[in-house]
């Protein structure tokens, strides 16, 4: 198996903190959650960051986990954390250009180990759709602790739906002031309708100085992880 180096910043304690909650929330809905989708209504909510922090999180408990970059039509994952070389991805294999242990990367955090998107294809949804993909992820759950999925913006397209039919569970990442309340019940009522279980949302880039003991405690690590409070997160997905 080949091995990237993920070039990941550190994170402050109190942020650390709250991707060992996520963690501990997910771990009590049930050991049957192993395959679990992350999603968002739209771009710049921070669903890419939130899913791979995730995975690493779980990784450093001493879970065998596989990441998969599954947001076919706009990765940020590459360039965020500077992996370079090579790279084949999902896409690569979904489409017969490669094998399947071609596109399993170790990384050097144990335990954790990433499939990343690939090029951009002309038929994402299509390759999403495919049985080879349901059957790889059918047998990814024989191998891993944690399966966790990032997928595009479901308020965008669709491919987190045709997704959610292979997965266990799904979260709903929000970010702050980005999206409207009926903009978010309606991408949640879509995300239902492929009967995968939601576990919940992620309530993404809060202004928490403004939300009494809760804000004093957290509010000065927010702002320095997401910068401005009045700006969505540079780049984030």
């Amino acid at each position: 198996m080949q091995e990237i180096v993920i070039n990941v910043k550190k994170a402050d304690n109190r942020m650390e903190e709250s991707y060992k909650n996520l963690r501990t929330n997910i771990q009590l809905c049930g050991s049957d959650n192993t395959v679990i989708l992350f999603t968002s209504c739209s771009p710049n909510e921070g669903k890419s960051s939130i899913s791979f922090n995730l995975a690493r999180s779980m990784a450093e408990a001493r879970k065998r986990v596989l990441f998969i970059d599954a947001d076919l039509r706009k990765s940020v994952l590459l360039g965020r954390y500077r992996i370079s070389g090579n790279i084949k991805g999902l896409t690569h294999y979904l489409s017969g250009q490669c094998g399947l242990d071609e596109i399993i990367y170790a990384t050097q955090i144990e335990r954790l180990y990433m499939i990343l998107s690939g090029i951009v294809p002309p038929n994402p949804a299509e390759l999403l759709d495919s049985r080879l993909f349901k059957m790889i992820v059918a047998g990814f759950k024989n191998n891993y602790d944690y399966v966790i999925i990032d997928t595009p913006p479901l308020g965008n397209v669709i491919d987190a739906a045709i997704i959610g039919q292979v997965a266990d569970a799904a979260i709903l990442v929000l970010g702050a002031g980005d999206i409207s309340r009926k903009f978010a019940q309606i991408t949640l009522e879509q995300l239902k309708k492929t009967n995968c279980k939601v576990l919940g949302a992620v309530l993404n880039k809060v202004d928490l100085r403004e939300n009494g003991y809760y804000g004093k405690y957290y509010g000065k690590y927010y702002g320095e992880y997401y910068g401005n409070y009045t700006q969505k997160q540079d780049g984030g997905k």
